[in-house]
């Protein structure tokens, strides 16, 4: 019998997490899983743990006021110290690229713990973009023993950082996670759903907006919203944008969005909102990692308000387009989706780089007769 603990602490993690996670625990023989929350995120991470039935076994519940960087690191590396110390886990995953991705895989290497890291090998090849995401999976991918890697690309960036021992492509869980998600959603009945979106007209084409990124504060979400703002007006279109709670993005989102009638700003949703939205949408506007792998499975193109990204193969497969966060950009590139049918197409029906949902059987799979 071999302990895997997973630890992580984001809603991000959570969603990539839980399908390997249910997939392990169909091997009570084999493994025992143990659940370390660092509560990085608080209300988020837990609702995703809910929706897919996942308890935690310790949670160090760091999320605090106007917490930073050092005070997730080091909180999570004294809070990991105690509860590695009394498991002892034979593996530890940690999924991405958040500071508590960093301080897990530290705190397992401190004890000389192998660590399996899952989606492994993104790179952006800007240290500070997205920050501090870019250093804290080259770290990571330096310490772990494991790499599933979800693409090509990915497992040829960690090649050429001399990383070529037990690398694995597998794709990415959240296509794992969508599918389940979606099917729990169909099996509970949907019309709770239609219900909580009722100030949505359906008739029309919608718009799913998300964005939070620290690298387009300021000047970056000026533009994105004025451009937003001008699709709005010169569009019979809904836009719908469930707003991080940051009060750097929600600033300039209020002062241009808010007295939009086709503009529906809403709090953050609970994943199953999303991905239920996110099914019935006509594209998506966003600066989100997790969103230019979900929505393309779903047949949805991507516009991506960043000016680089680390999922590259979404853009070269052509369900995802880099668009930055220029206002003449952001507004062409919708505007091609909303009025060319050609061009919609031809984003929609592309094949999505990310899997096909079967990436944490894989992984249990190779592990089974390697640990």
């Amino acid at each position: 019998m071999k302990k895997i603990m997973f630890i992580y602490g984001t809603r991000p993690e959570a969603i990539k997490m839980a399908p390997l996670v249910k997939e392990f625990q169909k091997y009570v023989d084999k493994f025992e899983t143990v659940l370390c929350l660092t509560g990085q995120h608080r209300q988020m991470l837990d609702q995703i743990n809910d929706f897919f039935g996942i308890k935690g076994d310790y949670d160090l519940n760091l999320m605090k006021p106007n917490q930073t960087l050092f005070d997730i690191v080091s909180g999570c590396l004294l809070g990991l110290k105690d509860v590695l110390v009394k498991e002892k886990p034979d593996l530890i995953f940690v999924q991405g690229d958040t500071a508590t991705v960093l301080a897990g895989s530290l705190a397992a290497y401190f004890y000389k713990i192998p660590v399996a890291h899952l989606e492994a090998g993104l790179r952006s090849g800007d240290k500070y973009a997205p920050f501090p995401e870019e250093i804290n999976r080259i770290l990571t991918g330096h310490i772990a023993d494991y790499h599933f890697a979800p693409t090509d690309r990915a497992v040829n960036n960690l090649k050429i950082e001399n990383i070529t021992n037990n690398v694995y492509k597998v794709g990415n869980t959240v296509i794992d996670a969508l599918h389940l998600g979606l099917e729990l959603i169909k099996k509970s009945g949907e019309e709770k759903y239609r219900n909580f979106f009722n100030f949505i007209d359906f008739s029309k084409r919608v718009i799913l907006v998300t964005g939070h990124r620290r690298e387009n504060f300021g000047d970056g979400f000026e533009h994105m919203c004025k451009a937003i703002a001008y699709l709005a007006d010169n569009n019979d279109i809904e836009i719908v944008y469930p707003m991080h709670m940051n009060p750097n993005v929600r600033e300039p989102v209020m002062k241009h969005l808010s007295n939009k009638k086709n503009v529906h700003l809403i709090e953050p949703l609970d994943y199953p909102y999303l991905i239920w939205l996110m099914e019935k949408c006509f594209f998506v506007l966003t600066d989100s990692g997790g969103i230019q792998e979900e929505a393309p499975a779903l047949g949805k193109p991507v516009l991506v308000m960043r000016d680089v990204t680390e999922r590259q193969e979404g853009v070269e497969a052509g369900t995802a387009k880099l668009v930055g966060t220029k206002f003449d950009v952001i507004v062409n590139e919708a505007l091609k989706l909303i009025n060319n049918e050609n061009e919609y197409a031809n984003m929609s029906n592309a094949v999505n780089p990310y899997g096909d949902g079967t990436t944490s059987k894989q992984i249990v799979e190779i592990l089974r007769t390697k640990i």
